[in-house]
């Protein structure tokens, strides 16, 4: 290959590592299933566009950080029975229908023949079990003692032998390097009986982006379940996406909505029916149940139904239309009311201009169908400004302010005009919003009384209820929840840190309770470029099921601060939020819902209220086994009574079904690392705002070495074989993924990092969705000076743009002639290597020398070259939260890092990089070392 111009370096510069062999197979396994990633075309496809050779070795997959990847062997074993192409696809595994229980193990290529380390968890090669005789491993025998030991109430399968659970592949942690890809793949697939549900639906069970459980085989007692050391747990996310639109789920319109008399489930495709039909046993509590007359008669058309086609029989998760006993009040109106801050600080930085123009030029997109949605606006200093804006018929057009200093009572000074219908008001609305810059702009004022602003906004919405919608630059320093500045650079990293991250004062808790009760709910906006106690703000979202939105150091000046705000900004008006919702799951005789995490009120032991329900957070449920379980399958059962945005009364209810077992080995087999790391993320903040950083990293060590103990112990046999140290596959990243929660910037060991920012990031990792969560704590990294041929391109199959395969996140991936990408949900680096070859700079940057580059925060350039637009394409996809299968209005801003430029921004980007040394933490393998001694004591 000749050298291209543009001074690309000679082909044999950078000699390939031997250590690192290439193979097709396995680089080909490497990008997690349910991506477009994983479509990677053999060496020479797509030949026909030109290849710069940015890097040495660019298309020599000797080395490189793309091809070392290849280069792993892959830790784990294909599930039970395997995947159909579609639910590969889909990223759900299959039960139930699509599975033969006497399924022996799929070869890991789907309908391909069996290639060394391709596909799901693969087993490490020595172990798959019955490959090889004389295997000694007491893993291996506990494994092949798992087919006679099930309980006998176990449904036989078409060969008359029980039913075979997903089975366990032990592997070295130590002497298996971590394949990043396995963060992606689907959990262990919940293996039922044939014939568990009463159609053959492939919608019957619960799809795991709605609600995942930490173990997929469930305990059948408490003392197995404690023996285990793992949790048993949901992760619910009951929405995936902001609109219905994007996000459909079968609707049942008719109104008839079966329910079990004593337990109150929903009916669902887990029931049986007795008697011909005419009545239905519960699959909770057992008890028999009449099926109502109109269960199988369409009213609209007045004729008959075929009841198997019903919505509620065929679909985990569907949504009821409620009918009139539902609701204890007509349903109510959509209702925003914005608190707006007018101090100085707002000002001068561009908040209150920024504000006021993307409401406006957001009106189209805020809910409205019913033409019910009621808007309100109060501006804050040192005083409240109310605004009374007549109705678009009156001849009085204009807005009157009405400003009130009494901080103590603040009163609503008219009865009507404050909080108004949009539909009657839009253009008087408008032209508000458009002199509101105008009125404050000369203010020198820097008082903020936004506590008394909430207690005036709880009295004007309150009879309503409604969302508040705050949106500040100042520390609350007048009036009700006054609070001081508490920030001491002193006390970070001691022990006195904890402390900061406790509110300042009692009001902002007391006060949240208070709205809930009100259906209010209250986001927060924040923007102060000083201290502004996120810690305190923050637990209004908290009770009242909002959201904390944090932007440090925010300036209207800069463009990439100003597009980012507007952008999320307009997202969160459009979102279609429920209103006045309660959540309760409900569950087979046995189980029982014990603590609830997230972002809500606990009304009663089981009961959560939302004045709001928002559809960019996930809940976590922790599930206790009261008595033992004698069925084959339990069930959980999530539902969401709510109101629509417009005006309509909804019940989302999702249904999981899990086989039981009662064999230790079945409930490490089936455990979901992704969903137990999402549930220990909850379980740290509680422990930080409860008893500090110290004691919340320490619990999770604890916890961690606690299972590794309990999986040698009671499954390994007590051996650790040649130093190593044994886990299943399918819990292969758990160890990787506790690293990455205790080095996240919420709970990281260290001096540097300022109360608001932590507190923050206490707030994302509980409520972030499992997906987006497991990214914050371990980020997505790609190269891609050296990406493969597809990446960044339109990809037919998947109908998306392809990624190019994650990277570790070690600086032993990061070439110094490289260009990657480093991706956490809510910030992106661009990183380029300290040898980043002329050419390269030119194509993606448009700059003919590094040394010209811009570091830190921007927008990649749009020039007409083919390497640019694919590094867009991938930047862009890697912000796309709806292919992930979540609803959020996050925009990651992007950050430029040079390797040899400013030192901040640099290590803040190298803060990433989970599996190194770092600040006051351990690299991985000082962590698996120490682990491992751990364990050994």
């Amino acid at each position: 290959m000749t050298t291209p111009q543009g001074g690309y370096p000679p082909q044999d510069a950078y000699a390939p590592n031997p250590a690192e062999p290439y193979n097709q197979a396995q680089y080909d396994a490497t990008s997690p299933p349910g991506t477009a990633a994983g479509v990677v075309p053999a060496p020479g496809a797509g030949a026909g566009r030109k290849k710069r050779a940015y890097a040495g070795q660019a298309y020599d997959f000797g080395a490189g950080a793309n091809a070392a990847l290849g280069g792993q062997q892959q830790g784990g074993g294909a599930y039970e029975g395997g995947f159909t192409q579609q639910a590969h696809e889909a990223g759900y595994p299959q039960g139930g229908y699509q599975q033969s229980a006497a399924a022996p193990a799929q070869s890991p290529g789907i309908g391909q023949p069996p290639i060394a380390g391709v596909g799901g968890y693969q087993p490490p090669v020595p172990v798959y079990p019955g490959q090889q005789p004389g295997m000694n491993s007491m893993t291996q025998q506990f494994g092949q003692m798992d087919m006679s030991q099930k309980p006998a109430s176990a449904a036989p399968s078409s060969t008359a032998r029980p039913l075979a659970l997903n089975q366990l592949y032990p592997i070295d942690l130590l002497n298996t390097p971590f394949n990043v890809a396995e963060l992606d793949y689907p959990p262990p697939p919940a293996i039922l009986p044939q014939n568990t549900s009463v159609t053959p639906s492939p919608d019957a069970n619960c799809p795991p982006k709605y609600v995942r459980s930490t173990l997929n085989a469930v305990p059948t007692t408490h003392s197995l379940l404690k023996k285990s050391r793992l949790p048993l747990a949901l992760v619910i996310q009951p929405y995936s996406s902001l609109h219905d639109a994007e996000d459909p789920v079968p609707i049942v319109p008719d109104q008839v909505i079966s329910r079990c008399r004593r337990c109150r489930s929903y009916i669902n495709p887990f029931v049986t029916f007795l008697d011909h039909g005419h009545r239905w046993r519960c699959n909770m509590c057992n008890l028999t149940n009449d099926v109502p007359q109109a269960f199988d008669w369409d009213a609209a058309n007045q004729k008959g139904l075929d009841r198997w086609q019903r919505p509620d029989l065929n679909h985990a998760v569907v949504e009821f239309v409620a009918p009139q006993e539902y609701m204890v009040r007509p349903p109510q109106p959509l209702v925003y009311l914005f608190l707006v801050d007018v101090s100085y600080a707002s000002v001068t930085s561009g908040l209150l201009a920024t504000t006021a123009r993307c409401i406006r030029e957001s009106l189209d997109r805020i809910p409205n169908a019913d033409r019910r949605t009621r808007l309100g606006f109060i501006a804050v200093d040192s005083s409240l400004h109310y605004f009374s804006i007549p109705r678009d018929d009156t001849e009085n057009v204009e807005t009157s302010m009405l400003v009130v200093s009494d901080l103590d009572e603040p009163f609503l000074p008219t009865p009507g005009d404050l909080l108004v219908t949009m539909t009657e008001c839009r253009e008087n609305i408008e032209a508000f919003l458009d002199k509101l810059q105008e009125m404050f702009q000369n203010t020198q004022n820097g008082g903020s009384c936004m506590g008394s602003a909430l207690r005036a906004g709880h009295k004007l919405i309150g009879p309503v209820g409604g969302k508040m919608t705050v949106i500040t630059a100042s520390l609350p320093n007048l009036g009700h929840g006054k609070l001081e500045m508490r920030e001491d650079k002193k006390a970070l990293g001691t022990s006195k840190e904890s402390a900061l991250l406790q509110t300042g004062n009692s009001f902002y808790k007391a006060f949240a309770v208070e709205c809930s009760k009100q259906q209010i709910s209250i986001d927060m906006f924040l923007f102060s470029s000083q201290y502004q106690d996120v810690a305190s703000l923050s637990n209004l979202p908290r009770y009242t099921g909002g959201q904390t939105y944090f932007y440090p150091g925010w300036n209207a000046a800069r463009e990439e601060d100003a597009m980012k705000f507007a952008t999320e900004f307009s997202d969160y008006l459009s979102s279609e939020i429920g209103l006045e919702a309660v959540l309760r799951v409900r569950a087979t005789t046995g189980l029982r819902m014990s603590t609830f995490y997230g972002n809500f009120f606990n009304r009663s032991s089981d009961l959560c209220a939302f004045p709001a329900f928002p559809r960019d957070q996930a809940y976590v449920v922790e599930v206790a086994i009261d008595e033992s379980i004698t069925k084959p399958v339990v069930c959980m059962q999530t539902a969401v009574l709510h109101t629509t945005c417009n005006g309509e009364r909804r019940i989302r209810v999702m249904t999981l079904a899990l086989p039981t077992t009662q064999i230790l080995a079945d409930v490490y087999a089936s455990a979901d690392q992704a969903a137990i790391a999402t549930y220990f993320s909850h379980k740290a903040v509680e422990r930080t705002l409860g008893s500090g950083l110290e004691a919340a990293r320490d619990a999770l060590q604890a916890k961690l070495i606690e299972m590794l103990s309990t999986y040698r112990k009671e499954l390994a046999g007590g051996n650790m074989g040649g130093g190593g140290l044994q886990f299943p596959a399918n819990l292969r990243g758990l160890p990787v993924l506790f690293l990455g929660l205790m080095k996240n910037l919420g709970l990281r060991k260290s001096s540097q990092i300022p109360t608001d920012m932590r507190s923050a990031a206490l707030c994302l990792l509980s409520t972030l969705p499992l997906p987006l969560l497991i990214q914050y704590v371990y980020p997505k990294m790609y190269s891609l000076h050296d990406m493969p041929d597809d990446a960044g391109v339109f990809d037919e199959q998947s109908g998306g743009i392809a990624l190019p395969p994650p990277c570790n996140l070690s600086s032993e991936r990061l070439a110094p002639y490289g260009l990657y990408l480093i991706d956490d949900g809510q910030t992106q680096f661009l990183w380029v290597g300290r040898d980043a070859v002329p050419q390269l700079v030119q194509d993606v940057f448009g700059i003919p020398d590094k040394t010209q580059l811009r570091v830190g925060k921007q927008t990649l350039p749009v020039l007409e070259n083919d390497f640019n637009e694919r590094v867009r394409a991938i930047i862009a996809k890697s912000r796309d939260h709806r292919s992930k299968g979540v609803g959020s209005i996050v925009v990651p801003h992007m950050y430029v890092v040079k390797e040899d430029g400013e030192p901040g921004l640099r290590l803040w980007a190298q803060t990433m990089l989970v599996e190194d040394r770092a600040d006051q933490g351990v690299s991985l393998q000082q962590w698996m070392g120490m682990l491992r001694e751990k364990v050994m004591q």
